[in-house]
């Protein structure tokens, strides 16, 4: 598995920690799955000490913690938030979320561009929550930051990989880049498909913290992003049009 920052994830699996029915649920959550990396909203932590039982609940996790600008529309928003993340959260890492459309919460690329660049200097480790476009990928990277986020759908939409040919080319153009599918996963299946597609991890919260039994659902995701990681390396066959027969017609029995 590739390093993010120079960190070395136990497994490809990012889980949000917002929308679960209860603190106990989110923990089990984390245990049983074993993801590798816990997301968090400075919102949460609160002001005036109101949310440090919800910061010692993470930090019991034992996970990498990634805290995040959601809700953000401004550079001067997504900035100021991230550097009071890195005070709270004693972390040099930012997931940088810019939305720019209101109600896809497509992110603003242009100002994403800006803000990677502001933090990246100001010593951030920046994961941008980007769309698959590759000239914002090649502005991002030229911003200095190491880790592109691509969405897969719209954040909480829960429809897989809206754009898998775009995706892939991202993939094909940056083989080095650890990418991370951002949003839109709904089901094991989606975040399967995007390892075999050679992605390197998943991030997710609303398919796992809304599912019916979120703890179920946290380690169904676990064996699908470890399947379909297994499958990427197995190198599978490629897809034919026509049928190719498994067992060769030598030896087989021709009637007269």
């Amino acid at each position: 598995m590739k390093t993010f920052y120079g960190t070395q994830l136990p497994n490809p699996l990012m889980l949000g920690t917002a929308q679960y029915p209860s603190p106990a649920v989110l923990a089990q959550a984390f245990q049983e799955s074993g993801a590798g990396v816990a997301t968090v909203s400075l919102r949460r932590e609160g002001t005036g000490g109101s949310g440090q039982a919800f910061w010692q609940m993470i930090r019991e996790l034992g996970v990498p913690v990634l805290p995040n600008t959601a809700g953000c529309h401004t550079v001067k928003e997504a900035v100021t938030t991230a550097q009071m993340a890195r005070e709270v959260f004693d972390t040099p890492w930012i997931k940088l979320e810019l939305i720019g459309h209101t109600d896809s919460l497509q992110p603003d690329v242009f100002q994403l561009v800006e803000a990677a660049r502001i933090l990246t200097e100001d010593g951030f480790q920046v994961f941008p929550y980007t769309t698959e476009d590759l000239i914002v990928a090649e502005r991002l990277l030229a911003a200095g930051c190491e880790v592109l986020m691509p969405w897969g759908a719209p954040i909480g939409s829960g429809r897989g990989l809206n754009n898998e040919y775009a995706l892939r080319a991202m993939r094909a153009e940056f083989p080095e880049v650890p990418l991370v599918i951002d949003a839109g996963i709904g089901l094991p299946s989606h975040a399967a498909r995007a390892m075999e597609l050679g992605y390197d991890a998943v991030l997710l919260n609303t398919a796992v913290a809304r599912a019916g039994d979120p703890v179920a659902m946290a380690v169904a995701m676990m064996r699908a992003v470890e399947a379909g990681q297994l499958a990427q390396r197995a190198d599978p066959i490629d897809a034919r049009d026509m049928a190719e027969a498994s067992t060769p017609v030598i030896g087989k029995a021709f009637l007269s």
